[in-house]
């Protein structure tokens, strides 16, 4: 079994891919695996990039490098979202895609995993940019996407409207109407009811599962927030309307603070007008390392990749972590929280009522036939509801914490279909 050298790795600058396959040779290491689905495994299946170039609103010419990386597409069609960021890497889009395959299996979605990608600043951008960048995107990527082969989403940066355009290029391209080539689409187009804040769904589950697990009421707990898109927007309204207190957020300008709870409602309606928490009520202000150590119940790391790490994990005091971001923490860190005691509802557990969404969507564009929202809400719920007590029947079963395994179970579901499919060929 081909091993990583930690101790190296240590030393380098936080690589989110070199984290995923950490994640999983740990699993794939008390699975035993045969050392041929081992890297058929470790590594992703395609990774295409490409360069678009378009014409600015002001005449310039600029040229965008994209990603579109598909880990696996053994189990059924990539499933991934697509960001737009001037930090995207084709790093991030392969650890982002394993973590995708591993959550899909874990939810037992007959999909793989996939991400994509845009180094772009959309705040700097027209809307008739975006959709010239979208739409040259979509081109450069058409071959490898659609319905049976790859099937994106939003993510960062990205939302209803990129689908839609996605969705328009690629129906140009095979000369028919095919909503099914993405998810997170208006409803307009072939969107599903409840598919808007289905991620942070999803984390109200897990939670909720957690509360029966642990033996552990939500009501009146004090919960912290890192980043306020659309996750930790919509868990927040969740939680707080169930009866916690929310006393601290943050988001990529800045912070609040309130030990008595901050009224959920109110913010949302200042963020609308605002675009961000920053200011809200006067409240004190607070950085995401400071919220980090606050002294609360349940921490909702809702942001970006590594930001709970083995510099601050020992300052955490939350006696929940449930990830709503991909790859919020690092392996380091996990140890460190272990040893804490914390209980961690892992990424690819916690933050899978997006994809599950995504999934249903996707079965809805397929069959052309709809559901209402309540019936999304409840097969989510359901969906969920299985995939938590498998993770815990697995973590029981083999005396260890809830990523390891989540991991477990996921590798294993994704082995026992490469071992299914026959080894000839794949040798």
């Amino acid at each position: 079994m081909v091993k990583i050298n930690n101790s190296k790795i240590r030393e380098k600058k936080y690589d989110p891919f070199i984290e995923a396959t950490l994640q999983y040779e740990r699993a794939a290491k008390t699975l035993d695996l045969e050392p041929w689905i081992y890297n058929r495994l470790k590594f992703p299946e395609k990774e295409l990039t490409v360069h678009m170039t378009i014409t600015l609103d002001n005449g310039e010419v600029e040229t965008y490098t994209g990603y579109r990386v598909q880990h696996s597409t053994l189990r059924g069609p990539g499933k991934g979202g697509i960001r737009y960021s001037p930090d995207a890497s084709l790093s991030e889009c392969k650890a982002l895609a394993a973590w995708m395959t591993w959550k899909c299996a874990v939810l037992d979605l007959p999909l793989g995993g996939a991400k994509g990608a845009v180094i772009c600043n959309p705040p700097d951008m027209s809307e008739s940019e975006l959709e010239k960048l979208t739409k040259e995107y979509t081109y450069a990527i058409k071959e490898i996407i659609g319905p049976q082969k790859d099937i994106p989403a939003p993510d960062v940066w990205t939302n209803a409207q990129t689908m839609a355009w996605i969705c328009d290029a690629y129906s140009r391209y095979i000369g028919h109407f095919e909503p099914a080539v993405v998810t997170g689409k208006p409803l307009e187009i072939g969107g599903s009811q409840g598919r808007s804040g289905a991620t942070g769904l999803g984390m109200y589950y897990s939670l909720l599962e957690t509360s029966k697990h642990l033996e552990y009421p939500l009501e009146g707990k004090r919960v912290g927030i890192i980043g306020y898109g659309n996750v930790g927007s919509s868990i927040a309204r969740l939680l707080y309307d169930y009866g916690c207190k929310i006393i601290a957020i943050t988001d990529i300008y800045g912070g609040i603070f309130n030990k008595n709870g901050i009224k959920i409602p109110e913010l949302d309606n200042y963020v609308v007008k605002t675009k961000s928490v920053k200011g809200f009520n006067k409240y004190h202000s607070i950085t995401n390392e400071e919220l980090l150590e606050i002294n609360c119940d349940i921490l909702l790391p809702c942001a970006i990749e590594g930001m709970i790490h083995s510099k601050n994990a020992s300052k955490i005091k939350a006696k929940i972590i449930c990830e709503g971001a991909n790859g919020p923490t690092t392996t380091e860190a996990d140890e460190i929280l272990g040893d804490k005691h914390v209980f961690m509802i892992p990424d690819i557990l916690a933050n899978a009522g997006g994809v599950t969404v995504s999934y249903l969507e996707w079965v809805q564009d397929v069959q052309r036939l709809f559901y209402a929202e309540d019936e999304v809400k409840n097969r989510c719920w359901q969906m969920m509801q299985r995939a938590f007590w498998d993770v815990v029947r697995i973590s029981d079963q083999y005396k260890t914490n809830m990523r390891n395994a989540a991991y477990i179970l996921a590798v294993k579901r994704v082995a026992n279909s490469v071992r299914m499919f026959g080894k000839i060929g794949r040798n």
